[in-house]
């Protein structure tokens, strides 16, 4: 096996893929691709966040490893450098900015694509206003853009890179390969992350009318400021928008795999997976960076194995890297804290029973999770309630059973007091949150993300 495709998908929960059971057909091309691949069931982010999840992905570390989720430590090791180093060509291609050159994410690529904008006119202009500006002032033009967006439903400014853009950048570097050097390819969707902007033609698969972007950005608005007064036909329309770009996404991983099957014939394999899912409701909030297994849940296949075993074990995204590495036949990083999934689908082996991960919020608080089979610890450091889930009575995480089972949380946050001492001795000296231009800071924003 010479070449490496990592294929990630923002936001997709694994209950609306089609391998996974969803009654609805959104995921064609990557079923078929799951009925000849290895299929963890059971894969889980360690944060449901983008930049809480990347360090697990290309670094093989949990979220608050080595200074936390500010940006990559130089002390951490991407993916795109074990690659570099060993040969292979790499290229990197998504639109997200959270994990773009700024956080540190550029190093050990050949061509890396992360639609980070130049220091634009709008940006020059937005920063003046911001150090020009009174507080007052400034609060109202971005109201104005708030009320725009909530009442009219206009999208101002550009969120992320569709689909097939992205799939056209890594099939031209694809398409370049050479029968003598490997190639690692990353490509990572945005499309499925809100706002929900699909394509008239996907959206007819799941709705008898298309409903147009102004009204999508509007209901997204209502999901995020008023979740309560959301009806249920909103609220099925808001899925059918969903599930239409998980289609769209869907039919751009077929295009990308069939450019890979072209040009690499059998010499491949390819990893797929999501940072993470979403809350659409389920606990009366939509979005957020939170440690419920709706937010956590992520579909991971692997192709081009001679496995295509299904696996219910225990696994997390800090796995999927050593995994890859370990595929290629080079030396997993000692400053990785995965396994490789080899272990388990070709030795039957796997010892771990629990997933970890944390993060810190903007206040500095931590909140920390242990995912074990049938129970889950959610530990805040901040005056929020602890909480304890049976998920075997309770899979859809709704009743806190923290006060029934005492012996059963002290058991669990033992565990986490262990990971804890873990991420100390891992602290980094040299993580600082990057300074972020302004349009940066507005696109981030208007995803949803806390800037």
């Amino acid at each position: 096996m010479n070449n490496v495709l990592l294929v990630t998908i923002d936001s997709l929960r694994a209950d609306h893929v089609g391998y996974h059971g969803y009654e609805r057909n959104t995921t064609p091309q990557i079923d078929t691709y799951a009925e000849e691949s290895s299929t963890f069931l059971n894969a889980f982010s360690h944060v449901g966040g983008t930049r809480f999840s990347f360090p697990g992905i290309l670094s093989g570390v949990t979220p608050m490893m080595y200074g936390g989720h500010e940006r990559i430590s130089e002390e951490q090791t991407l993916i795109s450098e074990v690659f570099n180093d060993a040969g292979y060509r790499t290229g990197g291609f998504h639109s997200n900015l959270y994990v773009s050159g700024k956080f540190g994410y550029d190093r050990g690529w050949d061509e890396f694509y992360d639609s980070a904008p130049d220091e634009s006119a709008t940006s020059k202009l937005r920063k003046w206003a911001k150090t020009n500006l009174d507080g007052t002032l400034l609060s109202l033009l971005r109201r104005g853009y708030d009320f725009l967006e909530s009442s009219q439903g206009i999208n101002v400014g550009s969120y992320h890179v569709p689909a097939d853009e992205i799939t056209d950048r890594a099939i031209q570097f694809i398409e370049e390969s050479d029968d003598e050097t490997p190639t690692f390819v990353w490509a990572h969707y945005m499309d499925v992350h809100h706002p929900f902007l699909p394509p008239e033609e996907y959206q007819r698969k799941f709705r008898d009318e298309p409903v147009s972007d102004d009204e999508s950005i509007q209901l997204r608005r209502k999901y995020i400021e008023e979740p309560e007064a959301v009806t249920p036909e909103e609220h099925q329309t808001f899925i059918d928008l969903y599930d239409a770009e998980i289609r769209f996404n869907d039919a751009e991983v077929g295009r990308l795999m069939d450019a890979v099957k072209s040009t690499w014939g059998d010499d491949y394999v390819m990893a797929l997976t999501a940072d993470h899912g979403d809350h659409f409701l389920e606990h009366g909030y939509f979005g957020g960076a939170r440690l419920l297994d709706v937010k956590n849940h992520v579909p991971l296949l692997i192709n081009g194995w001679d496995d295509t075993g299904s696996y219910d074990e225990l696994v997390g995204l800090t796995d999927l890297p050593c995994t890859l590495v370990d595929t290629a036949g080079l030396d997993i990083p000692n400053n990785w804290f995965g396994q490789s999934l080899r272990r388990l689908a070709f030795d039957g082996e796997w010892d771990r029973n629990e997933i970890l991960g944390g993060y810190r919020d903007s206040d500095g608080y931590e909140h920390l999770r242990i995912r074990e089979p049938e129970w889950k610890l959610i530990a805040h450091e901040d005056d929020e309630d602890d909480e304890l889930y049976d998920l075997t009575a309770d899979p859809e995480e709704q009743v806190n059973v923290i006060e029934e089972h005492p012996s059963r949380e002290r058991r669990l946050r033992k565990q986490l007091d262990d990971h804890r001492q873990l991420v100390r001795a891992t602290e980094a000296d040299d993580v600082e949150r990057p300074d972020m231009d302004e349009d940066v800071k507005e696109r981030l924003r208007r995803l949803g993300y806390d800037e």
